[in-house]
């Protein structure tokens, strides 16, 4: 099986700019914020289980926490949503803003057919010329 080249891909381009390279950069920094969430909610949590073990537990403190708690939850999840939407478009092919995934597959599989065929008229022409040969 043919590959192209790493270069070729550097080549394709989407509304003047590298296709996925900025994307691809943004989505990293929006899982970054994401994992701070998730670090967010876990304080919250332990807070909130912290205060729960004392004796004396501070209610105020309590559903402060346990509200943070709950808004850093629905944030992770629905960044987690987003993520998995836009992971689903290019796992499939569809076509969404900054993604050069359908383009590199249509690409790959141009190099694949023109592979074969070149294999193919090899095997055609070895044919042609053993019945001239004969």
């Amino acid at each position: 099986m043919a590959h192209a080249r790493p270069e070729v891909w550097a080549e394709v381009k989407e509304g003047g700019k590298m296709a996925g390279y900025g994307v691809a950069n943004e989505r990293l920094r929006a899982l970054e914020e994401l994992e701070r969430e998730i670090g967010v909610a876990l304080q919250s949590a332990g807070s909130v289980i912290l205060e729960l073990s004392k004796e004396k537990a501070a209610e105020r403190l309590l559903e402060r926490q346990a509200a943070a708690f709950g808004a850093a939850v629905a944030k992770v999840e629905a960044e987690l949503g987003a993520q998995i939407r836009y992971l689903t478009q290019v796992a499939t092919g569809q076509p969404h803003e900054g993604s050069s995934y359908a383009a590199r597959k249509g690409c790959q599989l141009a190099l694949n057919r023109m592979e074969y065929a070149r294999r193919r008229i090899g095997e055609l022409q070895r044919g042609c010329q053993q019945l001239l040969d004969a």
